[in-house]
């Protein structure tokens, strides 16, 4: 292809400025086509740090397989659609737009049926309120209690908020009859105004428009591929009746005349690429074809009362190679290579090459990996400028700190590519996965020097309180009011006063009294936390009657609190601090950016060692929150100070994970750290035991096989119980037996009400580590009877992106037979099954092959709900979900979606099967808690369905809701 130019010598990141150069030399718009979702985000943050003031755009991949069930997520959907109103309207400036092979290997609405598609208001003039809702409804919007995220609305009242595509945060639109009297950018958490708006315009959700036209277009091309027959077509009937339903989009091609690519919207910018997507489109298109014969098969196999789920031909809706060179043959593109090649008339090298890795050394006993650094730092400073592109201001600053212990200058800070000029040594915050050399220039990333690393995005820190902003209650929810009791949250409305506009809660008491509680008064309430429950009359005596009874009644328990409290005070434990320089060091390791919650629990932690006071600490946060490198940090201070360290797991799975982490982590330093569980063989068992009773183990991990009388610590410092409510109370007695004065540290993904009670007692601190990694997407939870071929579905879709699935049940009896239906329905994919009663070295062996990715799908008991950490793992079907409790599955569920992949769970009951009430109940609460870090309300739902138990006594559970 004439126009094709390859470009060598450009490793990711340098990539950007060759991307900047041709916008700027050729004054022209530029896509960038990215091989996937994490590649596309490394060039926005490099584009970011070399030219922060330009506006760059991104058109993502819808985040499901091609011929699937289910819908693109509606962050995607609004996203893609923001940019194609964007680009459908002619305009003359030139933007860099990133987006990935799949998401321009895919049909899109032609710009003429984009641009019909918009609604515009503005501040004091006349809005149809009816007309907004059917637009809203037709658009692909999702209505919603509360607004949270892009493509959701809400109405209450005079009060609609909606969260268009295109937009960072959601608008609250005020009518005053049929006067749009205001419209403001709000926070969703504080519901604070951010800005005001004099006008907004909305455009689609969905690129599937649900009016008169699309379903017309629809039933006549549906009819007209696949016949006249319809009867068990849900499908047909929904969009018929103007209905969405999950996964239409897979039919867009039927709701218009004709599709057209996304490269139509931009018709002169520039392709620029990596040199591999050449073979990545081959994997792409056969990926295609392969779902597209699989849905056929599947049709002629099935029973003809089953509805069949008729698919689009591949080129209705896809691209496949040939266009691709059609669509390149008529273009400028530019092909990436990093690593150098013969110079010919289309192949240029501008001199970039992939800088030096650290992995040497950083795997070295010695721990000269600084010492190499610096002497690197000192050999690229001849030949120009050297930057260390650091993840975030933290490790930026532990890493300047680091650097200048080994005799280097103070390294500048700068934040953008603005500021490098002379010879010296730069920091920035760039998070770059790998870094590069130029001949008078050197990046060296984070991550060359510390191994790999997730950044976790910056979150808005919310206030300390439980109940924070109105998503916390829902309409018709019962509430406490501090003053005056128990009422029901009606919703937010507007109240003028004074000339003045104040959004109000509207609090409805008994004989239908109303309370408006202005917004920035919400502390004063509570969620009562029960559905049933009395009124109290606003302005009455009742509620203070109430809790001055409530007072008397718990008199006795605040007193035996107040012992408990008291003798733990009057213990004393020794001061442990952390050593400077080592202990920065041994932070440093960590793979991850931390989180403010993570920071401050860390500290907490830290100050609690360092009090002269016993630990007694609660860390609740969700699973892959970061909950281990919180009891890391403790182990370190408490080995590096002279005293053992006991970490005790449930399971001997969870036991050898940690083991392997501490080992990694803490490999380099003076410390021994040890297994004690029955994956260790008996004689290594006993010398471990002599090695603790003798002071020469360091760090024992372990199942409770570390609380039997015959193990004995020379100087045991920290206890450290992971998933705590696998435990009973006697088993955690006979840890704090082991020493009186000893720091004990509990982490939970989700604690049994009488610890949670206790630590919102105040008898254990606590801290909630409740912020996510970056893009983490939430695990999408479906509930239903078991449908073999929605399971078949799910398993061949993990199997088809290069995943891996489990498949749990509670009972090993249950595990034959999903082994027969794998083997009958589903024989492309490959099993292996684990369960508890298999033998230590069989066990450990099969879980080692899933491990290593030579097994599709894990078939498993309970035995995975805690110690599995496979991020390659996103697919997860649970068989007889009614049986397990609801800790447990929330905890089962914790297995997937621990990578930047959606995760899909599935949790099916025996058709037809009549559920008890509590099973019942547990289903619903695990499918709402759908949010990331949904941990803390599942343990006080579970307060509330359970109640607290014995807050004294052996009792972890029972109502104790009239106290």
């Amino acid at each position: 292809m004439l126009n094709e130019i390859t470009v060598c010598g450009t490793p990711e990141g340098y990539d950007a400025k060759i991307i900047l150069d041709e916008l700027n030399k050729k004054h022209n718009s530029v896509i960038h086509v990215a091989r996937d979702d994490k590649r596309m985000r490394a060039m926005s943050d490099a584009l970011e740090f070399f030219s922060p003031e330009l506006e760059v755009f991104t058109f993502p991949s819808w985040d499901c397989l091609p011929y699937d069930r289910v819908s693109p997520n509606l962050e995607i959907s609004s996203a893609r659609m923001a940019v194609l109103s964007k680009f459908a309207e002619n305009t003359d400036q030139n933007f860099i737009i990133l987006t990935t092979l799949n998401a321009v290997l895919q049909k899109v609405p032609s710009k003429s049926d984009v641009q019909g598609y918009n609604f515009k208001a503005e501040v004091g003039r006349n809005i149809n309120e009816r007309q907004l809702r059917e637009f809203l409804l037709r658009m692909g919007f999702t209505k919603s209690s509360t607004v949270r995220e892009a493509g959701e609305y809400a109405i209450r009242g005079g009060i609609i908020d909606i969260f268009p595509p295109g937009y960072t945060n959601p608008v609250r639109l005020d009518l005053f009859g049929a006067t749009l009297d205001g419209a403001r950018l709000f926070d969703p958490e504080t519901q604070l105004t951010i800005k005001k708006l004099n006008e907004i315009e909305l455009a689609p959700v969905s690129e599937v428009v649900l009016d008169e036209i699309s379903v017309k277009n629809f039933r006549q091309a549906y009819r007209s591929q696949f016949g006249a027959s319809f009867a068990n077509d849900p499908l047909y009937e929904s969009v018929s009746a103007g209905r969405k339903y999950q996964g239409l989009e897979h039919w867009l091609p039927f709701f218009y005349l004709e599709l057209d690519t996304f490269f139509s919207y931009v018709p002169s910018a520039t392709i620029t690429m990596d040199h591999r997507l050449e073979t990545d489109i081959i994997s792409r298109c056969n990926l295609v074809a392969d779902q597209y014969e699989a849905r056929n098969f599947a049709n002629e196999n099935k029973p003809t009362k089953d509805y069949a789920y008729k698919p689009v031909k591949p080129s209705e809706l896809y691209l496949d190679e040939n266009d691709w060179k059609t669509i390149l043959k008529n273009r400028r593109s530019l092909v990436f290579n990093s690593l150098p090649q013969a110079l010919g008339p289309n192949i240029v090298d501008v001199g970039g090459r992939i800088g030096r890795n650290f992995t040497p050394e950083r795997q070295s006993d010695n721990f000269n990996l600084f010492s190499s650094l610096a002497d690197h730092i000192k050999d690229r400073l001849n030949f120009g400028p050297v930057l260390i592109a650091s993840y975030s201001t933290g490790s930026m600053e532990r890493l300047s700190g680091l650097i200048e212990d080994e005799g280097l200058q103070k390294p500048v800070t700068v934040s953008d590519w603005s500021g490098i000029s002379k010879h010296i040594l730069y920091l920035s915050v760039w998070p770059l996965d790998q870094g590069f050399e130029t001949s008078d220039l050197t990046v060296i990333s984070e991550q060359d020097i510390l191994g790999d690393r997730l950044i976790r995005r910056p979150k808005k820190r919310r206030p300390e309180n439980f109940l924070t902003d109105t998503q916390e209650l829902s309409i018709g929810g019962l509430v406490v009011h501090i003053d005056h009791g128990v009422g029901r949250y009606i919703g937010l409305e507007v109240l003028t006063v004074g000339g003045a506009s104040h959004e109000c809660l509207l609090i409805e008491y008994a004989e239908s009294s109303r309370l408006y509680l202005p917004v920035e008064n919400i502390d004063l309430l509570t969620s009562y936390g029960h559905d049933e429950g009395l009124l109290d009359r606003l302005g009455g005596a009742a509620w203070q009657a109430k809790k001055a009874k409530l007072k008397d009644r718990i008199k006795d328990i605040a007193e035996k609190l107040i012992r408990v409290a008291a003798e733990r005070s009057l213990r004393s434990a020794q001061i442990l601090e952390p050593v400077n320089g080592i202990w920065e060091a041994f932070s440093a390791r960590f793979p991850y950016e931390e989180t403010d919650d993570q920071l401050e629990t860390i500290r907490q932690v830290i100050d609690d060692l360092g009090s002269g006071k016993p630990m007694d600490r609660l860390i609740c946060g969700d699973v892959g929150f970061g909950k281990t490198e919180v009891a890391m940090r403790a182990a370190f201070v408490t080995a590096m100070s002279g005293l053992q360290v006991a970490l005790i797991a449930p399971t001997t799975l969870l036991a050898r994970q940690h083991k392997r982490t501490f080992e990694e982590r803490f490999r380099g330093f003076p410390l021994e750290v040890r297994g004690l569980s029955r994956f260790q063989s008996v004689k290594s068992n006993e010398q471990t035991r002599e090695e603790l009773s003798s002071g020469l183990v360091d760090i024992v991990i372990g199942t409770h096989a570390v609380l039997a009388n015959s193990v004995n610590f020379k100087n045991l410092g920290l206890l450290i119980i992971d998933e705590e409510q696998h435990f009973g109370v006697r088993h955690k007695e006979r840890l704090k037996q082991l020493k009186s004065d000893v720091h004990v540290l509990t982490l939970t993904a989700t604690p049994i009400p009488r610890t949670l009670q206790l630590s919102l007692s105040g008898v254990r601190d606590l801290s909630i580590i409740g912020t996510p990694p970056v893009d983490r997407l939430a695990i999408r939870t479906y509930v239903s009877e078991f449908d073999a071929i929605v399971v078949r579905e799910a398993l061949l879709r993990e199997h088809y992106r290069g995943g891996q699935s489990f498949f749990v049940a509670p009972r090993i009896s249950d595990l034959q037979e999903i082994e027969s239906f794998l083997t009958d329905q589903i024989p492309e994919i490959s099993f292996i099954t684990a369960h508890g009663q298999m033998s230590a070295p069989e066990l450990d062996g099969r879980m080692n092959h899933f491990y290593d990715g030579k097994f599709d799908v894990l078939v498993a008991t309970s035995i995975v709900e805690s110690g599995l950490d496979i991020p390659r793992a996103n697919t997860l079907i649970v068989s007889n979900a009614d049986m397990f409790g609801l800790a447990q599955l929330y905890q089962i569920r914790g297995r997937i979606g621990r990578s930047k992949t959606r995760a899909f769970a599935f949790l099916t009951t025996k058709p037809r099967k009549q559920l008890t009430t509590e099973a019942e109940k547990r289903l619903k609460v695990i499918a709402s808690l759908s949010t990331l870090g949904a941990g803390f309300t599942l343990a006080s739902q579970d307060l509330d369905i359970r109640g607290a138990g014995n807050l004294l006594g052996d009792e972890q559970s029972g109502q104790i809701r009239d106290v």
